[in-house]
């Protein structure tokens, strides 16, 4: 009868774990909270994120953190980071998204099978975060704003009246394999097909995923087979939206960069128009709304 009773218990308790696990739920991914890269000079750099583009910045100087920190919005940053060691270094350092509760998207990922920290620890700004590694290797990072919370003042410091724009709207980096990507980012985090396109109307180059609750995207970059400095450049990128081109162009030529060609209307039917920093990564500027009707697929908006 003893042994009866045990085995009863042993199955109701595995029984209660797995309803626990089964019931996990994913919390909400907003948008997109910063994006940072490696640079190879950070006065050269500052030139660029400070003054072209307009952002005011605090510097973190730890013996083992560096960065400055570009202030875009309240609630979106630009970390750049010193030490690019030379051209074989990807310059896209990791992409971060928001999320509602950091505790409960830790706990989310491993009862996926996903690598995650084993606890969880306020971070500089106060906030908490932790990053996991996708199917390919790059680096993803979660953060959940903490108010009130925030040791470093520097993150409560004023917006520039200087910047362009005030909204990262999407991060990209190639992909050499969408239906692994897919499984992570659509499977497991909810991410969805925003719109697909390419140079001609068969092809697929490029999948806008959004996030599950907000309107921000994340962009693979498809069909990069061996690339140089100059194509990873371009692919792993960010694009700050603009409500329009136009004043976004002359900004940036009064401040005395000249793009390497004007705006023009990409694929996706928006206005776009496209610059480098000194190390060769690209930053997009985009209209919020296509001027013409997309290629290649129906955009889905919110």
């Amino acid at each position: 009868m003893r042994q009866l009773c045990v085995l009863h218990a042993f199955l109701f308790a595995s029984s209660m774990a797995l309803s626990a696990q089964a019931q996990i739920s994913r919390p909400p991914i907003t948008g997109i909270a910063h994006v940072g890269f490696y640079v190879s000079d950070q006065a050269k750099a500052d030139e660029f994120y400070g003054h072209v583009l307009g952002y005011a910045h605090w510097t973190v100087d730890k013996p083992d953190l560096k960065f400055n920190c570009y202030k875009v919005s309240d609630r979106q940053y630009i970390k750049i980071y010193p030490g690019l060691k030379g051209d074989e270094q990807d310059r896209l350092a990791h992409v971060a998204f928001e999320t509602t509760d950091a505790h409960a998207m830790r706990d989310y990922l491993a009862s996926k099978g996903v690598s995650v920290p084993a606890t969880l620890q306020p971070d500089l700004e106060g906030n908490l975060s932790f990053k996991v590694i996708d199917p390919e290797g790059r680096h993803i990072e979660f953060v959940q704003y903490v108010k009130g919370e925030k040791p470093n003042s520097a993150y409560d410091a004023p917006l520039s009246p200087a910047r362009i724009s005030d909204h990262i709207i999407h991060a990209g980096f190639i992909v050499h394999d969408r239906a692994t990507e897919d499984r992570f980012y659509r499977d497991i985090l909810g991410f969805e097909v925003m719109w697909y396109g390419g140079m001609t109307d068969t092809e697929v180059k490029w999948v806008d995923m959004r996030v599950p609750d907000g309107t921000d995207w994340l962009e693979y970059m498809l069909a990069v087979k061996n690339p140089s400095v100059r194509s990873r450049g371009v692919n792993n990128h960010f694009a700050l939206g603009v409500e329009k081109i136009q004043p976004a162009y002359q900004a940036v030529l009064e401040r005395g960069y000249k793009p390497p060609e004007p705006p023009k209307i990409g694929r996706d039917g928006k206005w776009q128009l496209n610059i480098y920093d000194p190390d060769q990564t690209r930053v997009e500027f985009m209209e919020f709304k296509p001027t013409q009707t997309p290629c290649c697929s129906p955009m889905k908006m919110k």
